[in-house]
């Protein structure tokens, strides 16, 4: 009987161990197949503008000020303009960020993307309030953009951050302008830009804190032209 019960327990350790190898292996394939349904999740909230903002609206503590129908529609296409932004830039960090190298790295693209996130539902919003749509062309924005970041990570740590930062400069430049045409009255589409810029200055300043290295002049000049061609399509589209 002693054999017996020798033999039995070596079969079920013998089974034991068959089962967690096996699951093991199945909990890293699951861990996969969880990652890529979060990654579609993401983008098609991303893409339709369906995601939900941390920090209340800037544009809540504004009073709407009277549009004619032309500063209304140019409000409309700054702020689609800006929402395609926000897209792009939530592909940029998701992507960044899954093929950084370190946890480090990964924590500050994470970060980073959740205040975009804020950015991202906040000129949805005002959009809706415009009574306007987001851009058709958003799925091809986010699949470019992530395509981007993808490179861009692969390139290295030093030079991913360095894309952040040129992206970031960029970007307030860009915001700052919107400011100098979106109309005075528009108090709550001004609002939301100028808490945007305020937000993608620090972004930079944090990846160069950590370390980024400037891109070089052809690859700066190269996305002032991607960047040139998107708020254009955008405005309209």
């Amino acid at each position: 009987m002693y054999g017996e019960m020798e033999i039995s327990l070596f079969i079920v350790s013998v089974l034991a161990k068959m089962y967690a190898a096996f699951s093991k292996k199945d909990d890293v394939r699951m861990h996969r197949v969880d990652e890529l349904i979060l990654g579609v999740d993401k983008m098609l909230r991303a893409i339709a503008g369906v995601v939900s903002a941390s920090r209340p609206s800037p544009a809540e503590k504004m009073v709407d000020g009277e549009l004619d129908e032309a500063e209304r529609r140019h409000s409309a296409g700054l702020m689609r303009v800006n929402h395609v932004g926000e897209v792009c830039a939530q592909a940029l960090y998701d992507s960044q960020g899954r093929f950084a190298s370190t946890d480090e790295m990964r924590q500050q693209f994470a970060h980073a993307g959740r205040e975009e996130e804020d950015h991202l539902a906040w000129t949805a919003q005002r959009l809706h309030a415009l009574g306007a749509r987001t851009s058709l062309l958003n799925p091809l924005w986010y699949v470019g953009a992530y395509a981007v970041g993808a490179v861009a990570a692969h390139m290295g740590d030093a030079r991913s951050l360095g894309f952040v930062v040129e992206t970031e400069r960029q970007v307030e430049a860009h915001l700052a302008n919107h400011l100098k045409t979106l109309p005075v009255q528009d108090g709550k589409s001004r609002a939301i830009v100028e808490q945007m810029r305020i937000d993608e200055v620090t972004h930079g300043a944090s990846a160069q804190s950590l370390g980024a290295v400037a891109m070089p002049s052809a690859v700066r000049v190269a996305m002032r032209s991607m960047a040139r061609l998107m708020t254009v399509t955008a405005y309209y589209i």
